[in-house]
């Protein structure tokens, strides 16, 4: 889509694993940056060709190195408002990354928490999770714990309402199911890049019309898994793929959201 961009969610792939994406605002070249993947190249050059020149806020959904491995890239040479983070500061070393590259570029760490709402114009966002029971993982938590302890949003589009999960595993998904918290949506971010451990039950719950999994081409994973696609085809949304699709945008159509594929499909990468 050459031009002025008009996409109200981006979806920025890479080779490797990871997540970034980006909300527009309203306002031309101002974004909001949810992830950062997990290296600078890509979110960079994605941001470049939006002509995004201001972020009003980054949010690092959890603190995995394939989410936050972009942010020192998102913070140069553009003006950014601030870092969010969730509750969680494990792992230490990642925290210390995050913290350190927004004291190198005078931004401040902002944490939030499930019941916030943040509003730019043209664009909401509700912070839905974690809930109290994932929120603070232990010193030295397995990956799982980590993953539940991610920020789930749904944010409020001209194109639609759109539920970005992070990593969130079955625990976290039960307790936001339990909570009877809305987590209906019209985009879905798939959960932890597609893996196996998303109920039915929390996929049926956001009755989205487009479920986009962010997954990198030939991951050690096994990401993604064939019984979540599967049940996410069967229930009828449609399924974008980062590794095959590439960067993707979701844009406001006549009927609803309108998928636009953005970028190249991601071939496996060399050995």
């Amino acid at each position: 889509m050459p031009g002025a961009w008009k996409c109200s969610w981006c979806h920025c792939a890479s080779f490797a694993q990871g997540d970034a994406v980006v909300l527009a605002t309203a306002d031309a070249g101002r974004a909001v940056v949810v992830d950062t993947g997990p290296e600078p190249g890509p979110v960079a050059d994605c941001l470049d060709r939006l002509a995004v020149r201001s972020v009003p806020l980054v949010i690092m959904s959890h603190l995995h190195a394939d989410h936050i491995g972009g942010l020192a890239a998102v913070l140069a040479g553009r003006a950014v408002g601030g870092v969010a983070v969730g509750p969680a500061r494990v792992p230490g070393w990642a925290w210390g990354d995050v913290s350190g590259d927004a004291a190198r570029a005078g931004v401040p760490v902002v944490q939030l928490a499930a019941g916030q709402r943040l509003s730019w114009p043209g664009l909401t966002i509700e912070v839905l999770g974690p809930r109290p029971a994932e929120a603070q993982p232990r010193a030295g938590a397995d990956g799982t714990e980590i993953n539940n302890s991610s920020l789930v949003l749904r944010a409020l589009t001209p194109a639609g309402r759109v539920l970005l999960t992070g990593d969130i595993e079955l625990a976290a998904q039960a307790d936001l199911l339990t909570a009877r918290v809305d987590l209906t949506a019209d985009i879905l971010k798939v959960p932890h890049h597609g893996s196996r451990y998303s109920a039915p039950d929390f996929l049926d719950a956001t009755r989205a019309r487009v479920a986009v999994v962010s997954v990198g081409a030939g991951n050690r994973y096994g990401h993604p898994s064939p019984q979540t696609l599967g049940f996410l085809t069967r229930r009828g949304s449609q399924v974008l793929r980062t590794d095959t699709a590439g960067d993707s945008a979701i844009v406001p159509g006549a009927g609803g959201p309108r998928p636009v594929v953005r970028g190249h499909p991601r071939a496996p990468p060399h050995a």
